[in-house]
């Protein structure tokens, strides 16, 4: 089988890979067991310094990278890719990486050492995403290769050419080809090898679809799963929100990166009285956005990485429309729309009857409700099948934790959006998954706990 990548800039295919067989499959996993046992036998400190040397590495081959995650997935090249959330997700977790698999010693005195050791899992099947295609893999990545794993990365087929760039920085920086291998499987593979128990954990990133086919493979096998499936994350403006930070944050958290964000803001609720203002400085910011070719350092606003995505997203916002939605966006200040190419659009009057408030759009389209107080705010954020993070926006802290606890996510923000704190964990509920990645936790994941009760003689 043949993936393509079908650039969309201008529909061309941009990259073509081969996938491999299963019997290559298999030799592939099998050499990575067999290296993993020699890995995880290494000093804990010396496989750090050899991720953090990989991860320099691909930061050394960022000018090349920016116009080749352009050509894949649409992003803009202004933005300068994605090493600094890269390289930061990466060295933290190298950070806190002695303390958090450090065996924790219960006892040990004259009569007996009774100790928990953190144990890598073997070999970890890490399949990542388009949308911010170095940043989701390196959260795992990172972490399971210092853990001890080997690790296998397949990546989507919007974005084949991210995994040879990291599979050939980490080898550079002398990492195990065999450690660490970039390979192209078909659906079919990959859910036969972890049906076969090849992996000790998998940890997936992408469509609530993907994430049950990979439950269905693992079945019966008792393979660690991590999911994080996508999410329809609300944001919340209380009466006494900084209103310009809360605009310029909320309205970037839904159109970065054409909307394709895990975290991006989908859904906006903002109290009476600070509605209309909200509404018109959010629709004269969206009005200053340039659509465009994403190589051309002007363009602000890419294309959506397939024709395919934004047509989704066109008839989420169709429809809303046809129910009486109101669109705030001219499409004439959008002329490059097409294909793609799609123009942001800000929807008020809108019900969470419509797919535009209750299905992931995951693209530039973002619905504004007016709610009367905290209580209709919480019952709409929690009216959803996701909960990955919601933003809140308020002066009182005290007040925001409050309606923090009631809220159905993972993560719970106050006065920012659409951030990854590697130093948290990131997680989900609901159809947005199950797991945890990044922080002390992620290390948790991608091992296992291992007792020793020593009764000394």
């Amino acid at each position: 089988m043949t993936i393509q990548c079908i650039s969309p800039i201008d529909g061309s295919v941009y990259a073509e890979r081969e996938t491999l067989t299963r019997s290559q499959a298999d030799a592939a996993v099998a050499r990575a067991k067999s290296a993993q046992t020699a890995w995880a036998a290494r000093p804990l400190a010396e496989r750090i310094s050899l991720v953090q040397a990989g991860v320099a590495a691909v930061g050394a081959m960022n000018d090349e990278i920016v116009p080749e995650i352009a050509h894949q997935m649409g992003r803009p090249v202004r933005y300068g890719g994605e090493f600094g959330g890269f390289n930061e997700r990466a060295s933290y977790m190298a950070e806190i990486a002695q303390d958090a698999l450090a065996p924790i010693v219960v006892e040990d005195s004259d009569a007996f050492r009774r100790v928990i050791k953190r144990i890598p899992h073997g070999l970890v099947l890490v399949v990542a995403p388009w949308n911010y295609p170095y940043m989701t893999a390196i959260n795992t990545v990172a972490p399971a290769l210092i853990a001890g794993n080997a690790v296998m990365l397949k990546h989507a087929s919007q974005t084949p050419l991210v995994g040879e760039r990291m599979a050939a920085a980490f080898h550079s920086a002398g990492i195990p080809e065999d450690v660490f291998q970039n390979v192209f499987l078909d659906h079919t593979t990959t859910s036969a090898l972890i049906a076969d128990r090849a992996f000790g954990f998998v940890n997936f990133t992408g469509s609530v679809g993907g994430g049950k086919a990979m439950e269905v493979a693992a079945a019966r096998t008792f393979t660690g799963i991590g999911l994080e499936l996508g999410g329809k994350d609300p944001g919340y403006v209380m009466e006494d929100a900084n209103l310009d930070a809360a605009v310029d944050t909320l309205i970037d958290g839904a159109m970065f990166n054409s909307g394709q964000c895990c975290c991006g803001i989908e859904r906006i609720y903002v109290h009476e009285s600070l509605f209309d203002r909200f509404v018109e400085k959010a629709v004269a910011i969206v009005n200053g956005y340039k659509l465009g070719n994403p190589l051309d350092p002007e363009t602000t606003l890419g294309p959506m990485a397939h024709v395919r995505f934004a047509d989704e997203v066109r008839a989420q916002t169709a429809e809303a429309i046809a129910d009486g939605a109101k669109a705030h966006i001219d499409p004439a200040s959008f002329p490059m729309d097409g294909g793609a190419y799609l123009m942001p659009q800000i929807l008020t009057n809108v019900t969470h009857d419509m797919r535009v408030m209750r299905e992931e759009s995951f693209g530039p389209v973002v619905g504004i409700m007016s709610v009367k107080d905290d209580a209709e705010a919480i019952r709409l954020m929690n009216d959803s099948n996701f909960g990955l993070t919601a933003s809140l926006w308020t002066q009182d802290t005290v007040r925001a934790e409050a309606i923090a606890d009631q809220i159905e996510t993972g993560t719970v923000f106050m006065n920012r959006a659409d951030y990854l704190d590697p130093g948290l964990c990131w997680t989900g509920c609901k159809d947005t998954g199950r797991g945890g990645g990044l922080s002390v936790i992620g290390y948790h994941n991608l091992t296992r706990p291992k007792s020793y009760h020593m009764k000394k003689v």
